[in-house]
């Protein structure tokens, strides 16, 4: 997992490496400058020798890493205009050093060179008129502010802003690249504050920034990669923020920890009970302990309602074990069934309940509370089993953690809200929520969002809007269950197991949006694309 800094966490980072390690601040423009270069030229083909850019500076360092990258650019052969958006007197410290360098490459150049150039002031609203200068260029490259701006852009800035982000549609030319951050966001916020660029990849720098890896600010940066400049990683890790981005090293590293040896079997990779499904919900059920079982757990078992079992049984993979329990007169599984559940609990590693439950009767919501009180393995609750524990006040423990999976709406039922903007800073609510009652908690939503009870949020980058379907909170629940049951099997940390079948979950919905496109996607399709992402991350 990597760590996200704020834009004052970053500065203090800059400054320590600084203090005290002598690391000039200039050489981290230089490194940053190199590593955007880099990053730029392999999306050009390789090379960008003989290619046209435009790069937009601002006085600040964001612009003094746009001219330094400017002239590396021009080293390897491009043509380059700098458009700076204020006089280079206005430009002070590495930034100036960086822009004066520019200005005398320029003056010693022969017509038949490479050129670079610096435009100053306001001579870039000249690009107004004029959309095919824009367009002639390879790649337009924003430098303008990166995580400095607290305020929305002025008016000239933000027609360009507006400009820019149109030159993507209906191609992808000129490549639209911003440094640290597309300039128009705050660093910090999830919501734009004004009108802003829109790049098809983002070269941040050290870290990335909240605005990076957040929705709805993290839809505009395209593409992000985070590059090493040169601060020291103890930095880093000691920087008090506690916002964390999944990566894929995290689920490699995960399944390293759970592979198949040569004496696996089934009690040794875990064994899941699933309580799910009703009368007019057995499919939940189905989609639920199929996609557990395609996680790589030992043995699934579903305990589903009477009026549901044939249709569960039918309908589910063979190797799953399907039993009945008494239910309700409507059909969903009834208080009286607790006793039969606690018989089939034995030598279980893990416990899913909730989907396609129905938590309309009182018998149901009581016999979901007494089976999470009663527990006897970590326990993951989604759909009607957190509705029946609606408004939540029960305490999970570190033994026998307790795993809540909600969307928006079901969250907002949890902690006994109807507003909205009682949730709007999903960073914080989710955390809040989990320390306050000692339980992992998968956010789901644009970016799902797994907290842990110390405080740790971490944000899991993969999945798409084609799972915002019937069926895939579902085929989530059976991933989380199945993953954790074989995390209580073979002694291996929840917390990261949860951001794994996250994150591994997410992946195989990319895979199916990709092999069947977001409109026909289905949520058993992401339980199929699993295999194709396990291999993948085995192979990569």
């Amino acid at each position: 997992m990597r760590k996200v800094l704020t834009a004052e966490e970053m500065r203090e980072v800059d400054r320590l490496t600084t203090e005290r390690y002598g690391i000039p601040s200039i050489l981290l423009m230089e490194n940053a400058a190199h590593a955007a270069a880099r990053v730029t030229a392999e999306k050009l083909g390789g090379s960008v020798k003989g290619k046209s850019f435009l790069i937009l500076c601002g006085k600040g360092n964001n612009g003094g890493d746009g001219a330094a990258l400017a002239r590396i650019l021009w080293m390897q052969g491009a043509n380059v205009s700098i458009a700076l958006t204020a006089n280079n007197k206005k430009t002070k410290g590495d930034a100036k050093t960086n822009f004066e360098i520019v200005k005398k490459i320029h003056s010693g150049l022969c017509f038949s060179e490479s050129q670079i150039c610096l435009i100053e002031d306001d001579a870039y609203k000249l690009f107004f008129d004029d959309y095919r200068w824009l367009i002639s260029h390879d790649a337009i490259i924003d430098a303008l502010f990166g995580t400095g701006l607290i305020k929305p852009l002025e008016n000239s800035l933000s027609i360009l802003a507006k400009m820019i982000a149109s030159l993507g549609k209906p191609n992808k030319t000129p490549l639209r690249v911003s440094l640290d951050l597309p300039s128009g966001l705050n660093a910090n916020l999830t919501e734009p504050i004004g009108e802003h660029f829109q790049a098809d990849l983002t070269v941040t720098f050290t870290a990335p920034k909240p605005a990076n890896i957040l929705a709805p600010a993290a839809n505009f940066g395209g593409e992000l990669v985070v590059a090493n400049i040169g601060s020291p990683q103890e930095l880093i890790d000691a920087s008090p923020s506690q916002l964390f981005i999944a990566e894929k090293e995290d689920a490699k590293a995960w399944l390293e920890k759970t592979r198949f040896s040569s004496d696996s079997h089934k009690t040794a990779r875990g064994r899941a009970l699933i309580v799910a499904g009703s009368k007019a919900m057995a499919g939940a059920a189905v989609l639920c302990a199929n996609a557990a079982m395609r996680s790589g757990v030992g043995l699934v078992r579903v305990a589903t309602a009477e009026s549901a079992r044939t249709a569960v049984s039918a309908h589910a993979t063979p190797e799953i074990m399907v039993a009945g329990l008494p239910e309700t007169s409507g059909g969903a599984i009834s208080e009286a069934a607790l006793e039969e559940v606690f018989e089939l609990y034995e030598k279980i590693n893990v416990l899913a309940v909730g989907s396609g439950l129905s938590s309309d009767d009182e018998s149901t919501q009581r016999f979901v509370r007494a089976l999470v009180e009663r527990r006897k393995s970590p326990v993951v609750i989604d759909a009607d089993g957190l509705n029946s524990l609606a408004p939540f006040d029960l305490q999970g423990s570190d033994a026998l953690p307790i795993i809540l999976t909600p969307h928006q709406g079901e969250f907002l039922k949890l902690i006994g809200a109807e507003d909205k903007d009682a949730i709007k800073d999903r960073v914080k609510s989710a955390r809040d929520f989990a320390e306050k009652h000692n339980v992992i908690l998968v956010f789901k939503g644009e970016r799902n969002l797994v907290a842990a009870p110390d405080g740790r949020v971490v944000v899991v980058p993969t999945g798409n809007s084609g799972l915002g379907k019937a069926g895939s909170g579902d085929t989530l629940a059976g991933i989380i269950a199945g993953f954790v049951g074989q995390a209580d099997a073979m002694k291996i940390d929840v917390f990261e197991s949860v951001v794994a079948a996250v994150y591994i979950a997410g992946a195989a919905g990319d895979i199916a949006a990709e092999k069947f496109g977001k409109r026909t996607m289905l949520a058993s399709d992401v339980r199929e694309c699993l295999a194709q992402a396990f291999l993948e991350l085995e192979a990569s």
